[in-house]
């Protein structure tokens, strides 16, 4: 039973819902700060993460050649296309919601990193695995308190389209958990911690994205992850005995 991813994907939805009733009542000042405080957060999480690194070579081959894919089939654009379509429905209540609050980049901006945050973080992938195999939930019930105050303040911001966050996490967070019993077995623990690491050095470029430091192209980025253990496997099991 994915207890864990269900506890995560319902605080997204019950931080974007309670967020996007607040609005204004939650202070500019007040946004500010915490988006500064979960951009931290994010840092911090994908620092303990990328903490579990096995090998840096495979990680850092990983993440460019998954931005070279990302940039090739241009993955940003495509995930923009799909926040404009799943935004027209949307349109009155956005528009009540999202007044006064930025224009269309800066939405989208905000928008894709807090969306590669739910649901491409090493955390809830690795958590999500992790349940699938174990079952044991405490990774993504952690994840799901930051998940819950940051949907809240994003959705004072974005409006009730961050709700629909928990739609594509799910998706990706069962297949993980239902994928685990396959993957875990070909895995290795040198393989899991560049993974985890790949994972982090995502969300450490979310985290500085959402903090307004540097604009990364995070959405780009997430091929890294489904080289990450591939590339992990090449390098320790075949490169690496022949240097």
């Amino acid at each position: 039973m994915p207890v864990g991813i269900i506890v995560n994907c319902l605080a997204v939805v019950a931080g974007g819902a309670a967020g996007s009733i607040l609005g204004e009542r939650i202070s500019l000042k007040m946004r500010t700060s915490l988006t500064l405080v979960f951009g931290a957060c994010a840092m911090t999480i994908g620092i303990s993460c990328i903490n579990k690194m096995d090998s840096l070579t495979p990680v850092v081959l990983s993440a460019i050649l998954g931005l070279v894919v990302g940039e090739l089939i241009n993955l940003d654009e495509k995930i923009q296309g799909a926040v404009r379509s799943a935004q027209k429905p949307m349109a009155r209540l956005l528009a009540s919601g999202n007044s006064g609050r930025g224009n269309q980049e800066e939405f989208m901006e905000s928008f894709i990193s807090i969306l590669v945050l739910f649901c491409a973080s090493g955390t809830g992938i690795f958590g999500s695995m992790q349940s699938g195999m174990t079952g044991e939930h405490s990774i993504l019930f952690a994840k799901s308190v930051l998940d819950l105050f940051t949907s809240l303040i994003f959705a004072a911001n974005l409006g009730p389209l961050v709700c629909t966050i928990a739609v594509p996490q799910f998706a990706v967070m069962i297949l993980c958990f239902l994928g685990a019993s396959l993957i875990m077995p070909l895995t290795n623990d040198a393989m899991l911690g560049d993974f985890s690491a790949c994972g982090g050095l995502l969300t450490l470029a979310t985290g500085l994205r959402i903090a307004g430091i540097k604009n990364f192209p995070v959405a780009n980025m997430l091929p890294s992850m489904i080289l990450a253990m591939p590339v992990s496997w090449l390098w320790n099991g075949f490169i690496m005995p022949l240097l």
